[in-house]
């Protein structure tokens, strides 16, 4: 079960809290990229949201998923910051993790799709790659432990 599928649930979280809205990087990412450069930060490590350019993650990508990150992209060639990308950090779709996360071959099939597909849209304008995040923690903490 994805994080996100409980939080919304009344009694789940203290106060009905949820993280919906969090930091607000979607809409506030122009306002954080300024923040960047005038810290003098020359590169940002983001992830590329799996769900957010492919909702199910076996189907149709998104358009507006990918129209997100060539704004973010382009705000930080604005301001000469070195984007390092992560293409998969604790977000599978809830589809794939329905049919059986990690463990099933077809979720590692369906990763290099999107994976072959975000570096077909963005490989132009990204030089560095990290196909996991904490790789140790999806595969023993997600799956290993519980």
């Amino acid at each position: 079960l994805h994080l996100g599928h409980l939080l919304p649930h009344p009694g789940r979280t203290l106060n009905g809290d949820t993280g919906d809205v969090a930091c607000d990087h979607y809409h506030r990412y122009a306002d954080d990229v300024a923040a960047m450069a005038e810290l003098g930060l020359t590169a940002y490590r983001f992830s590329i949201a799996w769900p957010r350019v492919q909702p199910d993650g076996m189907g149709e990508f998104s358009p507006d998923g990918f129209a997100f990150y060539h704004r973010l992209l382009d705000e930080l060639e604005r301001y000469g910051i070195e984007p390092l990308v992560t293409l998969y950090h604790r977000d599978l779709p809830q589809a794939l993790e329905d049919a059986g996360g990690w463990p099933a071959r077809e979720t590692a099939e369906a990763f290099a799709a999107y994976a072959r597909r975000v570096v077909e849209e963005f490989g132009e304008r990204v030089r560095y790659w990290t196909t996991f995040n904490e790789p140790w923690c999806v595969a023993f903490l997600g799956y290993g432990s519980g």
